[in-house]
């Protein structure tokens, strides 16, 4: 909060002939414990007009949160025999977003059009995969639809049409949930100032989801140290088994 407002105070003092966003997150770091059940964030800020004057008409807002990409491989998987379930065609994604959340003050169509949306990624579809197939554009297609749609079932793909509050054409704030089993890293908020179909401002934020305590230590041994990591698995599976054996054997 007092870097929001320590931002409008100097946007203030300079002045601006375009209107400028002055962002914030209420959390610029989420720690993961083994307690975590999901947190919501609250991203707000103001906007700021030239000489102080809000125009008339309509402002909307939109903000949108990315995790770190990853490239990542998708399978189709067809019933062989009628019988059992077998890998067919793939397609491999080079920059897929491991979350992705989207909240609009109006739905995205009555927003901006097709062609700004798909340059600003807008909306579930037209987030930015980079397909590294060399497929027919309509099976890339596919798969992009296909892959979009598991990621939004499993809750890391999330799109809230009508929920940014604007007061005042000034302020706004938006919440987006994010789920227990969300991928840790580096994620931005980008927050877009849309006017009669244009995108006339944009401001971004960064925010550090990562793992604390004994999940952190966990998953730095599982990178840093990985034999070591998978011996004392194995170990400790055998151990675990060996005592609960010792147990039903005495019972």
């Amino acid at each position: 909060m007092k870097r929001l407002f320590a931002t409008l105070a100097f946007v203030l003092l300079v002045g601006a002939r375009e209107p400028v966003l002055v962002p914030d997150v209420s959390q610029s770091e989420v720690e993961i414990v083994y307690s975590f059940t999901g947190a919501e964030l609250l991203l707000f800020g103001a906007i700021v007009y030239p000489n102080g004057r809000v125009p008339d008409g309509h402002t909307d807002v939109a903000v949108v949160l990315k995790g770190p990409p990853q490239s990542i491989l998708v399978r189709e998987k067809e019933k062989i025999g009628g019988l059992i379930w077998a890998n067919t065609d793939s397609a491999r994604f080079r920059s897929a977003p491991t979350f992705y959340a989207i909240a609009s003050s109006r739905p995205l169509q009555a927003l901006v059009d097709e062609r700004t949306a798909a340059i600003y990624e807008l909306g579930l579809g037209n987030i930015h995969l980079s397909p590294a197939s060399s497929d027919e554009p309509a099976e890339q297609r596919r798969f992009e639809t296909g892959f979009v749609d598991l990621r939004e079932r499993g809750g890391l793909y999330v799109s809230k049409p009508s929920s940014v509050e604007i007061r005042q054409g000034v302020l706004y704030r938006a919440r987006i949930a994010i789920p227990a089993r969300v991928p840790v890293g580096r994620y931005t908020a980008e927050t877009f100032l849309i006017r009669d179909g244009k995108i006339i401002a944009a401001a971004t934020r960064d925010i550090e989801i990562r793992k604390s305590g004994f999940e952190r230590f966990v998953a730095s041994a599982a990178t840093h140290w990985p034999f070591t990591y998978g011996l004392v698995a194995v170990l400790l599976s055998l151990g675990f088994g060996w005592a609960a054996g010792a147990v039903f054997r005495k019972t």
